[in-house]
């Protein structure tokens, strides 16, 4: 019997993953779902998803780490070493016998805890630039694994991205067709999927709103993934349909012709997958993860990038619609794709959890 510590969340860049090897350890390893638990936050999407899923989620507090000198930046070090004591109390209570990391709020105490309890640990980052959690864990262990080559690990292994098994490995070929009918759109009509990632992204949906009379009228229907807690844009024409989250990505995946959305490493690494020609449009803010996360699917000729501050009514009129208006290119798009993604990443993830806990045992 193992028991297994997952920690990560915030956004679904994190959770999915973290889901996806959750899944493989209770496949492939006899992994019981008792012997998992989750550690997150409470307002991340891991409190609603990670329940779904059949797991136990405990939380700890939200702590972003201070980028200058302020009173919370003073604060932040006290918190965190409350952090660390809870986390270890659940490491402890739980009996774990390996600790695998994803990043965001939540996981940097458990990598510390795991150090203190001397529990082995593994170690995903999901984007092409890590973030400081995955820094910082990468500091107490040699299994660092990756989506994207990641010049900041010197010694980590690029595996690609956990993704759950209906995308990586359908128990039968999704048809366009058929995910097309289960979002109420024309079988047989060409489909935009537009995601701004699970929180939305307020550029692309103005934007996208905009020219949703353009698109329909190019033949395209429209899926639009406005996020969460954004509002869903009134008297749209005949052929777009707007939801807020989807539970289904496999299936909006599945239903587009072409993709565009936010340069997040699970969206690129799922659009990869199934080679689809992209847009992307990453977001401005942060280390410039994004843009990197697409950099090979650029280089191959299987997307393009559109700056967030470009992509307006008139920017997508002069640089996106010429290529959605031409079947001939999309399909040289999908084409570049066919060399790119990796689907057996939470296997590989998985194994390695389970190879690092058997070690230790011996």
């Amino acid at each position: 019997m193992t028991r297994v510590i997952l920690a990560g969340g915030g956004t679904a860049g994190h959770v999915n993953p973290l889901l996806a090897v959750a899944e493989e350890l209770q496949r492939s390893h006899g992994v019981m779902a008792e012997d998992i638990v989750v550690v997150g936050t409470r307002e991340g999407l891991e409190s609603r998803l990670v329940p779904d899923a059949g797991l136990s989620l405990h939380t700890l507090a939200r702590l972003p780490f201070p980028r200058k000198l302020s009173l919370l930046a003073v604060a932040f070090f006290p918190r965190f070493v409350f952090a660390t004591l809870q986390a270890l109390r659940m490491l402890s209570r739980h009996k774990a016998d390996v600790v695998a990391g994803f990043g965001g709020y939540a996981s940097a105490p458990v990598y510390v805890a795991a150090w203190l309890r001397k529990t082995p640990l593994v170690i995903h980052e999901a984007n092409a630039v890590p973030g400081f959690a995955n820094l910082l864990g990468a500091r107490f262990t040699r299994q660092v694994l990756t989506a994207f080559p990641t010049p900041r690990f010197t010694s980590s292994r690029v595996i690609g991205m956990p993704m759950k098994r209906t995308i990586t490995h359908p128990d039968s070929p999704l048809s366009p067709a058929a995910a097309r009918t289960h979002f109420g759109l024309k079988p047989q009509t060409k489909t935009l999927l537009v995601t701004g990632g699970s929180q939305g992204a307020r550029r692309i949906n103005e934007t996208i709103a905009s020219l949703a009379g353009v698109l329909t009228q190019a033949g395209w229907q429209v899926l639009h993934i406005v996020g969460g807690a954004n509002t869903i844009p009134a008297d749209m024409p005949r052929g777009y349909w707007g939801m807020n989250y989807c539970d289904r990505m496999d299936l909006a995946l599945a239903s587009a012709t072409a993709v565009i959305s936010r340069a997040g490493a699970a969206t690129v690494s799922e659009i990869q997958v199934l080679h689809l020609p992209a847009i992307f449009v990453p977001y401005p803010v942060g280390n410039g993860e994004q843009a990197r996360n697409a950099s090979e699917s650029v280089a191959c000729g299987a997307a393009m990038i559109v700056p967030d501050h470009e992509f307006t009514h008139e920017g997508v009129l002069a640089t996106v619609m010429p290529i959605l208006e031409e079947d001939a290119a999309l399909q040289k798009m999908k084409e570049a794709a066919a060399g790119l993604g990796k689907n057996d990443a939470a296997e590989q993830m998985a194994e390695a959890m389970m190879t690092l806990s058997q070690k230790e045992s011996q």
